[in-house]
Protein backbone atom coordinates (compact mmCIF):
# COMPACT_ATOMS: atom_id res chain seq x y z
CA UNK A 1 0.00 0.00 0.00
CA UNK A 2 1.22 3.52 -0.70
CA UNK A 3 2.82 5.37 1.98
CA UNK A 4 0.00 8.42 1.01
CA UNK A 5 -2.98 5.93 1.37
CA UNK A 6 -1.66 4.58 4.84
CA UNK A 7 -1.33 7.90 5.97
CA UNK A 8 -4.53 8.69 4.96
CA UNK A 9 -6.33 5.25 6.33
CA UNK A 10 -4.79 6.27 9.78
CA UNK A 11 -6.11 10.03 9.83
CA UNK A 12 -9.46 8.53 9.12
CA UNK A 13 -9.39 5.93 11.81
CA UNK A 14 -8.09 8.64 13.98
CA UNK A 15 -11.06 11.19 13.43
CA UNK A 16 -13.80 7.66 13.75
CA UNK A 17 -12.15 6.89 17.11
CA UNK A 18 -12.00 11.06 17.83
CA UNK A 19 -16.04 11.28 16.27
CA UNK A 20 -16.66 8.53 18.57
CA UNK A 21 -15.27 10.05 21.85
CA UNK A 22 -17.10 13.35 20.69
CA UNK A 23 -20.25 11.94 20.32
CA UNK A 24 -19.89 9.86 23.95
CA UNK A 25 -18.79 13.31 25.32
CA UNK A 26 -21.88 15.25 24.07
CA UNK A 27 -19.64 18.03 22.16
CA UNK A 28 -21.90 18.79 19.75
CA UNK A 29 -18.51 18.78 17.07
CA UNK A 30 -18.75 17.21 13.73
CA UNK A 31 -16.19 15.22 12.00
CA UNK A 32 -14.84 18.10 9.84
CA UNK A 33 -14.90 20.39 13.43
CA UNK A 34 -13.14 17.47 14.75
CA UNK A 35 -10.47 17.48 11.99
CA UNK A 36 -9.34 21.17 11.94
CA UNK A 37 -9.24 21.06 16.02
CA UNK A 38 -7.02 17.83 15.23
CA UNK A 39 -4.89 20.21 12.55
CA UNK A 40 -4.30 22.62 14.72
CA UNK A 41 -3.27 21.06 17.81
CA UNK A 42 -0.81 19.22 15.32
CA UNK A 43 0.29 22.95 14.59
CA UNK A 44 1.15 23.56 17.88
CA UNK A 45 -2.14 25.19 18.62
CA UNK A 46 -2.58 24.95 22.73
CA UNK A 47 -5.26 22.44 23.79
CA UNK A 48 -6.52 24.15 26.74
CA UNK A 49 -6.70 27.15 24.94
CA UNK A 50 -8.34 25.48 21.44
CA UNK A 51 -11.04 24.38 23.99
CA UNK A 52 -11.76 28.39 25.71
CA UNK A 53 -12.17 29.68 22.23
CA UNK A 54 -14.80 26.86 21.23
CA UNK A 55 -16.32 27.62 24.92
CA UNK A 56 -16.55 31.32 23.91
CA UNK A 57 -17.89 31.28 20.75
CA UNK A 58 -20.76 28.84 21.46
CA UNK A 59 -21.13 30.66 24.29
CA UNK A 60 -21.41 34.44 22.05
CA UNK A 61 -23.52 32.35 19.46
CA UNK A 62 -26.42 31.37 22.42
CA UNK A 63 -26.33 35.19 23.51
CA UNK A 64 -26.86 36.17 19.49
CA UNK A 65 -29.78 32.99 19.82
CA UNK A 66 -31.90 34.70 22.75
CA UNK A 67 -31.83 38.22 21.12
CA UNK A 68 -33.02 37.49 18.09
Amino acid sequence: MPPDDTKRRAARETIDILDEISTLLNTHLDRQSLSYCVSLIENGVSPEALANVIRELRAQSGQLETKA
